[in-house]
Parts: C-alpha cells; sequence; structure tokens
C-alpha cells in the first residue's frame, strides 16, 4: 500500500512540473498579447508592421516597426550564415574525427561557451570585433556584418552540441556499410550519416534562431542601434528586442504598448518560423 501511495504522490508531482511549462506559457502569451493587440488594432496592423518611421516622441507619434524587423530578419540569416556550417563541420569532426584527448578539451570548451553571459559577449565584439571592422570598412564598426559574426559565434554551442548528438545517434552500420560499398570516409559521413541525421540537425538550427533573433545584450553593443531600413551590411541597425530594451525605460502611455505589441509581434515571428521548419522537417521525413 505505501508502495502505491508513494508511485501516485509521485505521479502527482510529475504531473504539475509538466503543467508548470504549459501554465508559463499560458501566462506569457496572455500578458503579451493582451497588452499588445489592443493598440495593433487601434494603431492598425499595416501602419506597425509596414511603416518605417519609428518617432515615439514626435507630434503625432509614429510607431513603425519595419527597420527593426528586417534588421532582426537580416542579422539571424546572417548569423546562421556564419554559425550553422562552421556548427555542424565541428560536430561532424567531434564525431568522427577528433582524438579522444583532443575530444577532452574540445567538447568542454563549447560547452563553456554556452554558459558565457551574452553580456560577455557583447563586450568581447565591442573591444575586439569593432575596431577591426572599423579598420575593414571604416565608419564605427557597430553594423550588421559585426552583429551577425558575434551571433554566428554565439550560437555555436547549440548548434554543435545537438547536431553532435543527431550524428551519434546515428546507427553505426550506415557508416560502415557506406565504407564496405566503397564510398570515402567523406562521403560517406557527407552523403550517408548528415541526411540520416537531418532531423536533429534541424532541431539545431531552430534553436539556433531562436536564440539569435532573441538576443538583446549583445546586439546592443554591436550592432549600432539605428532605426532604419539598412542598405548595406555595413549599416547599423536596430532589432526588436533592441528597440524594446533601450526604450522601455521611459516609454508611457502609447509609446510602452508599442513596444510590448513588438513584442507580440517577436513572438509570433517566432512561432511562424517554427511552424515553417516543422513543415520542412514533415516533408524531408
Amino acid at each position: 500500500m505505501k508502495s502505491k501511495a508513494f508511485e501516485k504522490f509521485m505521479e502527482i508531482i510529475f504531473l504539475i512540473s509538466s503543467l508548470m511549462s504549459i501554465i508559463s506559457i499560458i501566462v506569457i502569451c496572455y500578458f503579451i498579447f493582451s497588452n499588445g493587440v489592443p493598440f495593433i488594432a487601434k494603431y492598425g496592423l499595416g501602419n506597425f508592421v509596414l511603416k518605417s518611421n519609428w518617432l515615439p516622441t514626435a507630434r503625432p507619434p509614429s510607431f513603425g516597426i519595419l527597420p527593426m524587423l528586417v534588421g532582426s530578419l537580416i542579422i539571424t540569416l546572417g548569423s546562421l550564415i556564419i554559425g550553422v556550417p562552421i556548427g555542424l563541420f565541428t560536430a561532424i569532426y567531434l564525431s568522427y574525427y577528433c582524438p579522444p584527448k583532443l575530444y577532452k578539451i574540445v567538447k568542454p570548451a563549447v560547452n563553456l561557451m554556452a554558459g558565457i553571459p551574452s553580456i560577455v559577449y557583447g563586450f568581447f565584439g565591442l573591444m575586439v570585433m569593432v575596431p577591426v571592422v572599423r579598420s575593414w570598412w571604416g565608419g564605427t564598426g557597430m553594423n550588421i556584418f559585426t552583429a551577425s559574426v558575434l551571433l554566428g559565434i554565439m550560437i555555436l554551442p547549440t548548434v554543435i552540441g545537438l547536431s553532435e548528438s543527431s550524428i551519434r545517434s546515428v546507427p553505426g552500420e550506415y557508416y560502415r556499410g557506406a565504407v564496405a560499398l566503397g564510398a570515402t570516409q567523406e562521403r560517406s559521413i557527407m552523403k550517408v550519416v548528415v541526411p540520416a541525421a537531418k532531423s536533429g540537425i534541424l532541431a539545431a538550427v531552430i534553436l539556433g534562431i531562436g536564440r539569435s533573433i532573441g538576443e538583446t545584450m549583445a546586439v546592443i553593443m554591436v550592432a549600432g542601434n539605428q532605426a532604419r531600413m539598412p542598405s548595406s551590411i555595413t549599416q547599423g541597425v536596430r532589432t526588436m528586442t533592441a528597440n524594446i530594451v533601450l526604450d522601455m525605460a521611459y516609454a508611457a502611455g502609447d509609446h510602452r504598448e508599442a513596444l510590448i505589441a513588438t513584442g507580440a509581434v517577436l513572438f509570433v515571428f517566432i512561432l511562424l518560423i517554427n511552424l515553417a521548419f516543422s513543415v520542412v522537417k514533415e516533408r524531408m521525413n
């Protein structure tokens, strides 16, 4: 009887723990959308999303977030172009080429990267990367390129960790069978193992997108924070997350509601990206 009672008690504990994550999401969604949707409805979805003027202190004010939306997209895309290939190739190296002694050094180093605070990454970008980019192209050095490279570095632990786990989960018979049929080691990995691990690799890309598009402090320090439509990767730009952080300290009234609405747009944007990747994943399978 005591054993059954204990099992029932633990079952309830596990159920409560599972429900906590669902309740947290519901509360967050309620706060974001209950405060953001009324402003969007009042101001107009087209005016809010498609206008390129963000002038909250003007008379009359303008709350167009298109420059921040485009800035978030460009920087996220740039970080993926840099971070995903490097992360995937590193995962392949760790899985098939890395000597055991070196693996004991490289793997903890990659894990350590995940624990470094974003403000430290931002400070590194400001003190090291910005001067280098400034010497190349002039200007302030705080631009789309700098932010993309920095975020590409920041998503590496996520991409490497999940990609390596996915590659290692592929049955060894796939690799050995390809080699036995005459394929080279590189071809066996790239044509057999990696396609078999595509589901986990795609999950790594999705989490990398979430980390990149949601990053704030590091982007604020190196992106230039200029609320304008960019025409070059050497121009400064402002992301949606940076816009919220920079303005929330003094925002009031419609300005504050516009920032919360920006968070709602960002939330929906991330959901759409995840949905798109889920559809792609299903078709790939």
